[in-house]
């Protein structure tokens, strides 16, 4: 199961926190440089195998308007999808409450060590991706931030206690939002990035970048596939493996500060993790592993 960000209805609006969704839109110019993946072998949620990404990508988002098709069947999936957390979270909104505590705890550690003064001089905020119904902006985000924004394709509404730091919304697709240059301290993608190509998924979060501010990190969290990667022909996304993601984020040049396996879901589900990224290289990478089987919301296809 992925929380993402068309839904119709978002039930939580914000202010400083901001959604971007992924709706079809008109397509750019196509880039100079393409991606140039690794030989990841994968298969589809009906059994088709292909030899690797460059082969399913030709085949599913080769041409302009194959691309422009498979966003606008993603779009279409999830304008059916019911605008609440189990819907979102594909029947699986049990899981909430673990995803959460996974989510905050990783957090808690990442904001003590890159913001040790947060909460005295501090002014912290923090952008939410793909927010959707909001749930993570309203169960987490908005807890520790002076100001949460959101993008989603998910129209704003104002169900937010905390409405005074929901300070911007943004609707339009992930893959045409571009974040204020040094605004943000925290930018947090979940459970959507598997929609985007690989070409958009660098050229998103090359622009990412150039949102942050000075010490600031961007969070994936997301499902991971045992190796190569899973296309879901339902939903029109991709589940990457953990080398998949990290052929990536050279592409992106981020680099992984710490990196976090989510436990406590079940076990039908792909497995969940979390990156914390920057743009400077950590003189070493942390890696916490949980001790139970990470799983995901998702089921195995």
């Amino acid at each position: 199961m992925k929380e993402f960000l068309y839904s119709p209805r978002p039930l939580f609006p914000l202010s400083g926190i901001c959604f971007v969704s992924l709706q079809p839109s008109k397509l750019r110019p196509p880039l100079q440089t393409t991606v140039h993946r690794m030989e990841f072998g994968g298969s589809d949620s009906s059994g088709r195998e292909f030899k690797n990404a460059d082969e399913m990508w030709r085949d599913q988002a080769g041409d302009p308007s194959k691309k422009t098709e498979w966003y606008r069947q993603g779009v279409g999936y999830w304008q059916g999808v019911e605008a609440s957390v189990d819907g979102v979270l594909g029947g699986y909104g049990h899981v909430n409450e673990a995803d959460i505590q996974g989510s905050e705890a990783f957090l808690n550690t990442l904001l003590s060590e890159r913001f040790p003064n947060a909460g005295t001089d501090s002014h912290l905020v923090a952008l939410d991706c793909g927010s959707g119904i909001g749930r993570v902006t309203k169960n987490l985000l908005i807890r520790y931030f002076n100001e949460a924004a959101r993008e989603s394709l998910a129209p704003e509404n104002h169900m937010f206690s905390d409405i005074h730091k929901a300070t911007n919304f943004f609707c339009m697709p992930l893959q045409e939002f571009t974040p204020d240059e040094g605004r943000y301290d925290v930018i947090w993608v979940q459970w959507c990035i598997g929609h985007l190509t690989d070409d958009d998924f660098v050229t998103f979060f090359n622009r990412a970048k150039a949102g942050l501010k000075p010490g600031g990190f961007i969070v994936l969290k997301e499902n991971i596939a045992r190796t190569g990667f899973v296309l879901d022909n339902e939903d029109r996304s991709i589940t990457r493996s953990d080398l998949y993601y990290k052929e990536l984020f050279s592409h992106c040049g981020l680099h992984i500060y710490k990196s976090k396996d989510q436990s406590g879901l079940p076990e039908e589900l792909f497995a969940v993790k979390m990156y914390a990224l920057t743009t400077d290289s950590p003189k070493r990478v942390h890696r916490t592993r949980s001790k139970v089987q990470g799983n995901r919301p998702r089921i195995i296809k």
